[in-house]
Formats: C-alpha cells, sequence, structure tokens
C-alpha cells in the first residue's frame, strides 16, 4: 500500500474515533445538564436586588406598617397575653423565640444564673414570671412581635427567624439566642397563640368559615365552619386545635378556607420565585406588600379596594365573608381600623399583582426587604453518610427527579407551574363557583384537603395555570414534616410507594434503601460555596 494512503487512512480512522469520543462526550454533558433540572426552566422571573439590604434587616425584623393597631386594638393579643398569664417559658413551648441580644442587661444576668441551677429553664424564677414575658415585648427580644408607640405589631421575622439557642433550647418549641433570620419556624404553635388573644373573632377572614353563599358547605381539616355568630370560645377551640390549625402551619389566604401551610424559609429568595405554593406572586416585593397589605391587617379588606379584590376571588361568598367581618367588628367594638399606612402615591387597581387591594406600602422598605431576602444565606446541608449521599444523588439524577427539579441548589427554580393533575392524580374537584377569566372556577375535591390552598386563591391570577409551584429544596435536614399540607411525616415516607397511586406527590423509589439514600442525599443539599 502506498505510504501516503496509509498515513491517510490512519489519520481519518483516528479522526473517526476522536469525533466519536467528542460526540459521546457532547452526548454525556447534554445528559448530565438534563439530569440537573427539568429542561424547560420556564419564564425568568428576575428580581429587583436594588435596594439596601441593611435597611432590609430592620424592615424583617421590625416593620409593622401600623398593623400595631391590628393585633392590640383589634386582635387584643397582648391583652389576652396579659389576661391569660403567659410565661416567657410557656411562650417558648409555643415555638416563639427570644433574642438575647435584646434582653435587659439585668434580665440576661438573671437567667444566666437560673440556667447554672437549671440547664433545662423549667424551675428558673424568670421564665416562670408573667411579668417577665411583658418585660420580654417591650424590650423588643420576643421574635416576630415588634413593640410600637405603647402597642404590639408583628414582622415578618415571626414565622421565618429561629435563634442559634446558644442560651436555652426548649425540646420540640422554641429558643432563647442570637437570631439566625430567613429560617423556617417549624415549632411555632400559631393558632395557639391566636387562641391568647382576647378577641380571637377579629381573625374571621383567615379562619374557617361556614358561609351561607356556599350552602353550608366549608373546607378545611374542621368538620364545620366559624360563623359571624360563632362565639370567642368556638374561635379559640378552632385555632388551638392541632388538628385543625397544625403546629408550624399559617393560614396565609384571606379566602374563608381553613387552608394552612407549613411555614417556609425566606433565605435567598432571589432563587425561589414564583412566591407561595401556588405561584400566585412573581416578585418578592409583590408578595411582601401583600402580606403587610392584607394578612397583617386583615380589616383592610373592608376597604373599597380590598372588598373589590374579594369579590373577584369569591363573588357572593367573598361579599358575605367581608360583611360578616365588619358585623364582627362592630360587635366586638373594634374601631379606627383599617389600620396600615399605605403609601398615598402608591395606590393602584385592585387585582394588579403590585397592588392586589388597591394599596401599597412604601417601595423602598418593600425593594430593601428583597434586596436583604436574597442575602440570607442558606443553611449547610447536614451529611450524616457520604456513600448514602452519593447514591442517593445518583437516584435523583436518574430516578426522575429531574423531571421538575434542579439538583444544582445555586440555581433558580424552575418558574414552571405543574399541574395538579400531575401532582396530585387523585385530585377530581368539583366546580364550587364559576369565576371571570383569566381566573379558573372555585375547584374542591371534597375528599382531600391538599388541594384547598389552591380552591380560591392560584395562579390564574395572573393567567397561569392552577398548579404546583417548586420550593426550594434546602434545609431539609430541619423540617419535620412534607407536602405543604404536613401530610407526609418524613422524607423516607414521602418515597414510600405504599402511600398510593393516587395520592398528592406520588413519586416513589424502588426500595427503601433508595428512598433512605435519596433522604440522605436531599438532608445535605446546599448552595456550594455559600
Amino acid at each position: 500500500m502506498n505510504a501516503r494512503i496509509s498515513t491517510s487512512l490512519r489519520f481519518l480512522t483516528v479522526s473517526v474515533v476522536a469525533v466519536a469520543v467528542l460526540e459521546a462526550s457532547l452526548l454525556s454533558a447534554i445528559a448530565d445538564v438534563q439530569r440537573d433540572g427539568p429542561e424547560s426552566q420556564g419564564k425568568p422571573l428576575p428580581q429587583d436586588l436594588s435596594g439596601d439590604a441593611s435597611q432590609g434587616r430592620d424592615v424583617f425584623r421590625f416593620e409593622t406598617f401600623g398593623n400595631e393597631g391590628f393585633w392590640t386594638d383589634a386582635v387584643k393579643l397582648p391583652a389576652g397575653i396579659m389576661a391569660a398569664k403567659v410565661t416567657p417559658m410557656q411562650a417558648l413551648r409555643l415555638g416563639l423565640q427570644i433574642d438575647s441580644e435584646k434582653m435587659e442587661p439585668a434580665m440576661a444576668d438573671r437567667l444566666t444564673e437560673d440556667l447554672r441551677v437549671d440547664p433545662s429553664g423549667s424551675s428558673s424564677k424568670l421564665l416562670n414570671d408573667p411579668a417577665m414575658t411583658e418585660a420580654l415585648v417591650k424590650a423588643g427580644a420576643v421574635i416576630g412581635m415588634s413593640p410600637k408607640n405603647g402597642k404590639v405589631g408583628t414582622s415578618c421575622a415571626l414565622c421565618h427567624t429561629m435563634t442559634d439557642a446558644s442560651v436555652l433550647k426548649v425540646a420540640e418549641g422554641g429558643s432563647i439566642g442570637k437570631r439566625l433570620d430567613g429560617l423556617a419556624n417549624h415549632s411555632l404553635n400559631l393558632g395557639k397563640i391566636f387562641a391568647t388573644a382576647a378577641n380571637t373573632r377579629a381573625l374571621y377572614t383567615i379562619a374557617q368559615t361556614q358561609l351561607d353563599a356556599n350552602k353550608g358547605k366549608t373546607l378545611g381539616r374542621a368538620p364545620s365552619g366559624l360563623t359571624e355568630k360563632s362565639t370567642e370560645a368556638e374561635f379559640d377551640a378552632y385555632f388551638s386545635n392541632p388538628e385543625f390549625y397544625p403546629i408550624g402551619m399559617f393560614d396565609d389566604t384571606f379566602d374563608g378556607n381553613g387552608n394552612t401551610m407549613h411555614n417556609t424559609p425566606l433565605f435567598r429568595q432571589d432563587l425561589a420565585a414564583p412566591y407561595g405554593s401556588e405561584g400566585t406572586i412573581t416578585k418578592v416585593e409583590d408578595f411582601s406588600n401583600l402580606v403587610f397589605t392584607t394578612l397583617f391587617d386583615q380589616t383592610m379588606l373592608t376597604t373599597e379596594g380590598g372588598r373589590a379584590f374579594v369579590h373577584t376571588l369569591a363573588g357572593g361568598a367573598g361579599d358575605e365573608m367581608i360583611d360578616d367581618y365588619v358585623k364582627i367588628l362592630q360587635e366586638t367594638g373594634v374601631t379606627g381600623y383599617p389600620y396600615v399606612s399605605a403609601n398615598a402615591q402608591m395606590t393602584g387597581k385592585p387585582g394588579e399583582l403590585a397592588t392586589p387591594i388597591g394599596f401599597r406600602v412604601d417601595d423602598k422598605s418593600l425593594l430593601a426587604l428583597t434586596a436583604y431576602l436574597a442575602s440570607l444565606p442558606a443553611p449547610k446541608g447536614v451529611v450524616e453518610d457520604q456513600e448514602a449521599v452519593s447514591r442517593g444523588g445518583n437516584v435523583f439524577a436518574t430516578g426522575g427527579c429531574t423531571s421538575c427539579h434542579n439538583s444544582d441548589q445555586g440555581r433558580a427554580v424552575p418558574t414552571t407551574l405543574h399541574d395538579m393533575a400531575k401532582i396530585f392524580p387523585g385530585d377530581r374537584p368539583d366546580i364550587l363557583a364559576d369565576r371571570k377569566p383569566p381566573l379558573n372556577p372555585v375547584l374542591n375535591t371534597a375528599d382531600s384537603f391538599f388541594d384547598d390552598k389552591w380552591a380560591v386563591v392560584n395562579a390564574s391570577l395572573r393567567g397561569e395555570k392552577r398548579g404546583v409551584a417548586m420550593p426550594l429544596l434546602l434545609d431539609l435536614a430541619r423540617k419535620p414534616v412534607f407536602l405543604h399540607d404536613d401530610t407526609v411525616k418524613s422524607l423516607q415516607d414521602l418515597f414510600d410507594p405504599s402511600r398510593g397511586e393516587t395520592t398528592p406527590h406520588p413519586f416513589y423509589v424502588k426500595d427503601s434503601g433508595d428512598g433512605n439514600d435519596l433522604s440522605a442525599y436531599l438532608r445535605s443539599l446546599e448552595i456550594a460555596g455559600k
């Protein structure tokens, strides 16, 4: 054979092999990308991070925009706490957190001495003195309770801050130490705290109601709902019953449904859009504004804009709920509402995401809060068995998890919403009421409370489907229960096929060993380099 031809053939052979190797590498790289998350990440929802994060810290920890009027004069929570003679230890057992750096020096010294004698704090004179509860609140040491002008309001920190427990940790309760902002408080018994108020009836719009417009039907965990005629004792019984209002949960929709959802973290919110498990809100500042102008002062719903928005959501049932609410406020002597101060220059059309009830609080503060929530670092993952974590990572990458979730937690979660039928194959909703498009009808599956969260408030408010938004997969080692409705008691249970094919999140692994490994992997997740 001609030497030149022979050399050419050898070169061609090497080239073909090189191309084959390169092609295999490219295919492998593509497969790796696909395993990292769904091919379609959805429409980008970038956040405005131009705000002052240091100002945002104060907004997160202390800002009320005037809601102290609601909590003090309408709900009368401070009066209820005093009447019940709640001690600091009882408050801790309800999951409340105490900032040790806000304690008066003399009080801190007394506590140090008490804990030297009894490290559990059970016999501490200070922690068992009701007078000390008021002193701690006035000092701003009870996290999430903001003292303002002789009254007490509430801030974001109530549900989304823990402490490092450097002073004291109460078993299955709260702690005393330095603040760790952004962490979900899984042990907060918010229902019991509400029930302590002297006028719990003022929380009617976030209770489970029973309305004539709904022909007496009620959505929620309780067998029957509350009405404008229900007594204070009946309201207290509802909120304080963990079967109806579970620990670690909060009913964050003013729709008369008993649809509590588990507290979520607020760190790295630049990665978490859209917001709410139903994916209704696209920007953090809009989500924050909705909280400040409605949930932290529910009397704002009685305004013209509030009524318009609730009517859009729930029609005649919404009108009835607000009318009933006004009756309750009148009967319980509540005056001077609404209390939250919205920026007169920041009004808008009710129903818009920026101004759902036509009001918006100070935009500079909202953007500062957004910047702070984006700056909060995600906790480190927990690794107990590195080999199990490695095996679990392979299960996550090859077992279908990345069809919805990203494995790289430093990457924003996919913004696509997943149909309820996919997440909850057993969803067989009845149409309870028609609504004007783009809102979908009010839908509910009678034998499940999983979908109650989406019945009235869902992403059809912004023209999206009624579906589930993806959560951050971070700080899962601290999380005691799973799915937004707390129906799954561990990560291992979440992947156990005995839960059935029609139950929510029916995505399982082959055997219990794979489930344990996958659980270990998820508990280990963190943002690399953070």
